[in-house]
């Protein structure tokens, strides 16, 4: 026979070697409403029965007990939600479509001012122009000045400058600026047979009108 001071902590304490202090039975107690079987509401006699046993403790899986959410409740959120996107991207294209138009406008502007100021300096430059123009006719552009004569033409072709105006060109009142008129009973066309000065034009701007002397049909 064992004697007490034989026995363990544990058979003194009255638990079963192995069994800490505080362990216990585990019980676990069903007090969803719903049958996870058959998907039926519970009578609430069960549920109370349920919960008759229950001590103090609380049920770790009470917390996750839910209720179905409200379909209508959900459309309306999904609802409400695409009505704000549509008017967010609404806006973003209304924003983008006058950035667009800004730009372009801007675009537009920038090359105004640049024809403008392009313009304004050969206007400047007719005068001087026109006096290397009389001197070629004349044969007195020779050496050193024909050849400054030659890059001065360069530099407005890069910037889109056309002289324009020469003998037998068919007369054109939008580009050229008749002067004198001599007869011919047997032309057909009136026709250019002097330049008195020679015309420029930026692209389909003209800057100033060729000032020539026409032959023609009376």
């Amino acid at each position: 026979m064992t004697s007490p001071e034989d026995r363990g902590p544990e058979e003194q304490a009255g638990r079963e070697p192995g069994q800490g202090p505080e362990d216990k039975p585990f019980q676990f107690t069903d007090k969803r409403k719903v049958d996870p079987e058959t998907a039926q509401p519970r009578p609430s006699g069960e549920a109370a029965a349920g919960s008759a046993g229950d001590d103090a403790e609380t049920d770790p899986l009470a917390g996750l007990d839910f209720e179905p959410s409200d379909e209508a409740e959900v459309d309306a959120a999904v609802l409400a939600a695409k009505a704000e996107a549509a008017e967010h991207l609404d806006a973003l294209q209304r924003e983008r479509a006058s950035f667009t138009n800004y730009r372009n406008r801007s675009l537009r502007d920038q090359e105004a001012a640049r024809t403008k100021g392009i313009e304004d300096v050969l206007t400047a430059l007719l005068p001087v122009l026109d006096d290397i123009d009389r001197a070629r006719q004349h044969g007195e552009l020779t050496g050193p000045f024909a050849a400054i004569s030659d890059k001065l033409d360069a530099s407005l072709e890069k910037f889109g400058i056309e002289r324009y105006g020469a003998v037998g060109d068919e007369f054109d009142p939008t580009v050229h600026e008749a002067l004198m008129h001599q007869p011919d009973p047997e032309a057909t066309v009136t026709t250019v047979n002097l330049v008195i000065e020679p015309g420029y034009r930026i692209g389909d701007r003209v800057v100033r009108a060729a000032r020539v002397s026409v032959v023609g049909p009376q």
